[in-house]
């Protein structure tokens, strides 16, 4: 083997490893409850904005359990639902059920898609592919299994909003990112995706917009919900469970940015919706 099919193959490792550990991170915690609980008006909100119609293909990039790959189903599209995690596939598929819609799960990588060129009418994600960890790859894929004249809608957090201000809180207890791997709030920012996107799309049009999350009304309780529920915060934790004195200085800045950020027994959390046009 030559030493440019070495350095391939140990790239590829890199990768798999890389990718390992962002299937276990989503499939820690209870990131269904997160969506269902917290955020289950963002699906539908991005199936309106992107202006889907009985017949269309779709598909939901980084899905999870369907927040709104589901709600596309029931507006008539034939919906393909993919994400890294499979693991929360269970929770969408009893959801769908419940509802009466069908659609395909398949495990996939946002970032090596295993679907050909210009397949579907609109491609969608919910809060999901603005964490794979390479952005402008994770950009390309959305592009190139869209068709010509498709219609790409994401919905991305802000980094000045309570998600990606709960990112910056949570950096620098983190785990040290992945070289070569970028923020996911900065899929928030308006250069930052028309950057990525480039010329091959037209028609973007951007708007700014909160859910307010009043699932759990104290400051406390919330913090505990994040412990509880969504893989980073989860991820945080575990990386300093030998350092008592590191946890502990953890929960106070969680603990004090929540209180900072609590309105009236909830949370303003912002986010970017994007729709644009295929080329």
């Amino acid at each position: 083997m030559s030493t440019a099919e070495q350095e391939v193959v140990s790239d590829q490792d890199v990768d798999r490893a890389l990718k390992a550990k962002h299937r276990a991170l989503w499939a820690s915690g209870d990131y269904p409850a997160v969506a269902a609980e917290l955020i289950a008006e963002l699906g539908p909100e991005l199936v309106r904005a992107s202006g889907l119609k009985p017949g269309d293909r779709v598909l939901d990039v980084a899905a999870g359990s369907g927040n709104a790959a589901i709600p596309a189903a029931a507006a008539g599209a034939i919906v393909t639902a993919s994400d890294l995690t499979p693991e929360l596939f269970g929770v969408g598929r009893r959801i769908a059920a419940e509802r009466g819609v069908e659609l395909e799960w398949v495990e996939a990588d946002a970032e090596a898609m295993p679907f050909a060129d210009n397949s579907f009418d609109a491609v969608l994600s919910c809060v999901g592919v603005m964490f794979a960890p390479h952005h402008q790859a994770a950009a390309d894929e959305l592009i190139r299994v869209c068709r010509p004249g498709g219609t790409i809608a994401m919905i991305n957090w802000t980094p000045e909003g309570l998600i990606g201000q709960l990112f910056a809180t949570m950096k620098p207890y983190a785990p040290p990112p992945p070289p070569g791997a970028s923020p996911a709030p900065l899929w928030g920012n308006e250069d930052h995706v028309r950057a990525l996107f480039g010329d091959r799309v037209s028609d973007v049009t951007v708007r700014r917009q909160t859910v307010r999350m009043d699932h759990c009304a104290d400051p406390v309780d919330f913090r505990e919900y994040w412990k509880r529920n969504y893989g980073p915060t989860i991820a945080a934790y575990r990386f300093n469970q030998d350092l008592p004195e590191r946890v502990d200085a953890l929960d106070r800045d969680f603990l004090s940015f929540l209180s900072d950020r609590n309105a009236d027994g909830g949370w303003e959390a912002e986010y970017l919706l994007v729709t644009a046009t295929k080329r």
